[in-house]
């Protein structure tokens, strides 16, 4: 089985054909897949593809249905898959008749990766059965990089229009710099799943390319190795720990959707004062309040407050008079009101006094 699988990336140092299995089952629906052969048995109708060199052979191509069949031919690889990984996988029974059909399968056997490059990149990227954007991307940057192919070609032989590849491998290695440079890991991040297109869409945000230092769109350009200046590499920690937090440190993201947070925090990011708030409290709504000119602020918050307190005037029946906790909140209410009533009318003497001067 190939450990290299972009869809694989999170193995670690651990890329053995149980690891390889686990971690198919846990992502890419082996379950579902291995059903459908014992229900129906194989059909031989698209062929793995594999590395020429060998015994064993590397298949590139069709790992998923490999594990499917590993599984369904040896009693004994779904245990051995739990004692390593403590995975469980329910392998189904199958009727002898289907059992025939995984005797002997069709194999395309290349000489190398790049020779199987095109078909693997088109199937994946915008065909029929796609990997998800990180998968994508890995795929797409190691071609460029070991096949030492212009972005333009690859993108040309797997069919994608809209330079969606480009800004792919971009964020690659900007991803790869940041962790070669450990100011961030992926396998660190606090979120279940690795949102990849947060990074590359920020990426082409003017926002995060002036607060990296990145001068232009350099989507427009081949992508190189180590893009971000030495010197923006701690602000690259910190872009990346915001949009997926850290489990080490306990620190959530504070993306959490890509719209609008995402460019929410583009726009403090390059502001000095929501910055040092967003550094300061690790909350994105505090930050990127101060964005916004104080007047503005301070009409919407009163609108609103008048609007809350409506409905707690429309909800007073509900007040249960053993609950004091509730009556001092309200005594603070009061206080706070009576404060902002009196400070507002002593600007506004003030102003009228100008006026009159």
């Amino acid at each position: 089985m190939d450990s290299e699988n972009p869809r694989l990336f999170e193995l670690g140092h651990d890329s053995s054909d149980e690891r390889i299995i686990a971690n198919l089952q846990v992502t890419a629906d082996l379950a579902e897949l291995t059903q459908s052969i014992a229900s129906n048995g194989y059909l031989d109708i698209e062929p793995l593809i594999a590395l020429e060199e060998g015994p064993p052979y590397r298949v590139l191509e069709g790992n998923r249905r490999l594990a499917a069949i590993r599984l369904l031919t040896d009693p004994e690889l779904a245990q051995r898959i739990h004692d390593r990984t403590e995975v469980r996988i329910r392998v189904p029974r199958i009727p002898r008749p289907h059992r025939t059909t995984l005797d002997s399968v069709s194999v395309y056997f290349v000489p190398d990766r790049d020779a199987a490059r095109s078909f693997i990149g088109f199937k994946h990227i915008n065909g029929a059965h796609r990997w998800d954007a990180y998968a994508k991307a890995m795929f797409a940057a190691r071609w460029h990089r070991e096949g030492r192919v212009p972005l333009d070609e690859i993108a040309q032989s797997i069919g994608d229009r809209h330079d969606t590849i480009k800004r792919m491998v971009h964020a690659i290695y900007v991803l790869e710099q940041a962790e070669a440079a450990g100011v961030f890991c992926v396998e660190d991040r606090n979120t279940p799943r690795f949102s990849f297109s947060h990074l590359y869409t920020a990426l082409a945000r003017a926002t995060y390319r002036q607060f990296l230092g990145v001068q232009g769109s350099w989507a427009r350009y081949e992508p190189t190795t180590d893009p971000i200046a030495e010197g923006r590499l701690d602000e690259l920690g910190e872009a990346l720990r915001w949009m997926y937090g850290s489990k080490e440190d306990g620190v959530l993201p504070v993306v959490q959707s890509q719209n609008p947070d995402l460019k929410l925090l583009g726009e403090v990011l390059i502001n000095s004062e929501s910055l040092l708030i967003l550094r300061e409290t690790g909350s994105l709504r505090e930050a990127a309040a101060s964005l916004r000119p104080a007047g503005a602020e301070f009409e919407t918050a009163i609108v609103r407050a008048r609007k809350e307190l409506r409905r707690v005037l429309e909800n007073l029946r509900g007040f249960d008079v053993r609950n004091e906790v509730l009556l001092k909140i309200a005594q603070d209410n009061l206080e706070a009101a009576e404060t902002i009533w009196e400070r507002m009318r002593s600007k506004m003497r003030d102003r009228d006094a100008r006026d009159g001067g």
